[in-house]
């Protein structure tokens, strides 16, 4: 792709949207943006050698732990197509990492949506001012905002020494490592 790729990421990323609200299979809008860029390559091929591409950060997963060692609950809230949701689910274990798994596709709405997150403190049995959010993304902070959810804008790059005191800035602390 090449030169070609941010044009042809771009146009992904605006197809991908039904797929991630659960109302279109990812792997067709693919295709799809494949076709309309003249690439003759295997959807699913791409699909899976693009977003099947994830690894959990080392200190996320041990923060992860400590939080909910303290007796927190801990919970994902993501934008995902059904299949790569199913990915994270069954080959990174993430159901058995969070508490409450709360995947676009699955829910029909997606971040920043403010009701995405009055859906997602729903299944966990909380409201909105209860759950404190933290994303990397300035507008899916603001739909939590805007939802009735504290909410804090960090980014990895930004360090786990910053999130923990984010954390701790709300009355989140997790148990010593």
């Amino acid at each position: 792709m090449g030169v070609r790729a941010p044009d042809f990421l771009e146009e992904m990323f605006e197809a991908e949207k039904p797929a991630i609200r659960g109302e279109r299979d990812a792997v067709e809008v693919l295709a799809e943006v494949l076709d309309s860029h003249g690439v003759a390559a295997q959807p699913e091929l791409v699909f899976e050698s693009v977003w099947h591409r994830i690894e959990a950060v080392p200190d996320s997963l041990d923060l992860v732990r400590r939080l909910r060692a303290a007796g927190l609950g801990v919970h994902l809230g993501t934008n995902q197509t059904l299949r790569r949701a199913a990915y994270m689910r069954e080959e990174l274990g993430y159901d058995d990492l969070f508490d409450v798994s709360c995947y676009s596709a699955e829910l029909g709405l997606a971040k920043p949506d403010p009701a995405y997150f009055r859906r997602a403190a729903e299944l966990i049995g909380a409201q909105p001012g209860e759950v404190l959010f933290v994303d990397d993304t300035g507008p899916n902070v603001d739909g939590a905002r805007a939802a009735g959810m504290p909410a804090v804008h960090w980014h990895l790059r930004d360090g786990h020494a910053l999130l923990e005191k984010l954390l701790a800035e709300h009355g989140v602390v997790p148990t010593a490592s």
